[in-house]
């Protein structure tokens, strides 16, 4: 499939009691394809040009859609393609580590207007809160009085179970009081905007999946290496979140190191192994979370650790492609482009190393949205809920 194809969206229906899915239908088919005419919406929809008209009219006064320039040079009157409104809705995104936050204000379109970031050894939840009521207040002054109107929610992108792991985060017993804590009750006590919570890695493959390469595949898995490896799993060109909100937790899947014994994922392919080996010959580890997109100083670690780390991708890759048919496995992460198009090199040689009979493995791919996924995927949550289809 070439990457500027994308896959259909379901068809819609005409009765007037399902108003609100077609105009949902419509904006998830703009935001999918880009700028359309009318004709174009009806037959990728399925609605009547009548229903798509009226529809298109309502939004765009509503200021969800604007017109773009006319096209000519057909025979017959010009079309006039409509595009999504940037400032049409803004959302905060907000993605909550083990060792950095990142906060980030968002239009419809996926351009981040402003962020904030912070690094810490372990999140607490009091220098958590405070970072977000703080970067609400700066962020907010610098949007206009009208863009602070479409303002529609703050999405939360947060590990399941964030107090696990202590041992290797190095944090006190007291980082355990994050299990005792009704995250979403303490997050409206700062903002009157609702909240929407996801577990990180999934927020991160919807951020791939909406914006970046996700919309050429119908079925793939996704992985998200950060402190810790997570993933998300896509079906039938929607992200699928699961009966318990947990899909995709590939980090607990058995796989075999190059040494043979057997071990979960999340101790072989993680950030925290990084971190531990560069600390370990006398450098500072937290340029990992403070400095993401530059990791020029310990490129032995790097290289080492992409070694182990692609072993074990390959074997968890192949266990995910036995279970479910899938296209590929998107691999991204909190570094560089150049270390991410590495491992995935190295997966697909690993991959190739393994038994494969009787099965079509899903092919390892780059990702594209980078370490920003998280709160890209974060500030999804609430357009999403709200105005589009996932």
């Amino acid at each position: 499939m070439q990457p500027t194809e994308v896959r259909k969206l379901s068809d819609g229906a005409n009765s007037t009691g399902v108003r609100a899915h077609n105009e949902r239908l419509t904006m998830s088919t703009i935001q999918r394809y880009g700028q359309l005419p009318g004709s174009e919406i009806s037959k990728l929809t399925g609605l009547s040009p009548q229903t798509v008209s009226n529809i298109l009219r309502k939004l765009e006064g509503e200021g969800f859609l604007q017109r773009c320039e006319p096209n000519r040079g057909r025979v017959g009157k010009p079309s006039v393609p409509m595009a999504l409104n940037p400032d049409g809705a803004l959302s905060f995104g907000m993605k909550i580590g083990r060792r950095s936050a990142d906060l980030l204000v968002m239009n419809l379109k996926g351009e981040v207007l402003g962020q904030r970031k912070t690094t810490f050894k372990y999140p607490m939840p009091v220098e958590i809160f405070s970072f977000l009521q703080n970067g609400i207040a700066e962020l907010s002054a610098n949007l206009s009085k009208e863009q602070r109107k479409r303002l529609c929610g703050i999405g939360i992108a947060a590990p399941t179970e964030i107090w696990s792991w202590t041992d290797v985060l190095g944090a006190p017993d007291d980082f355990k009081i994050w299990s005792r804590i009704d995250l979403q009750q303490e997050l409206s006590l700062i903002s009157d905007l609702p909240v929407f919570l996801e577990n990180d890695a999934t927020a991160a493959c919807r951020a791939e999946h909406v914006f970046g390469r996700g919309r050429e595949f119908t079925d793939y898995a996704y992985f998200f290496i950060g402190s810790f490896i997570g993933g998300g799993v896509v079906q039938n060109s929607s992200v699928t979140v699961g009966a318990k909100k947990n899909a995709g937790a590939f980090g607990s899947l058995r796989v075999t190191r190059l040494n043979g014994d057997e071990i979960a994922l999340i101790d072989a392919a993680s950030l925290y192994l990084l971190d531990a080996a560069i600390v370990q010959d006398g450098f500072d580890g937290s340029v990992l979370w403070r400095n993401p997109q530059d990791w020029s100083g310990f490129a032995t670690q790097a290289d080492h650790w992409i070694k182990h780390a692609a072993h074990a991708l390959a074997h968890a890759t192949r266990s995910i492609g036995s279970v479910l048919d899938f296209e590929a496995v998107l691999i991204d992460g909190a570094f560089p482009p150049g270390i991410r198009r590495q491992l995935v090199e190295c997966t697909r040689s690993e991959l190739l190393k393994l038994d494969l009979r009787g099965m079509l493995p899903p092919q390892p791919e780059e990702a594209s949205i980078g370490a920003n996924a998280r709160a890209v995927g974060a500030a999804c949550a609430p357009i999403y809920a709200q105005y589009l289809f996932p």
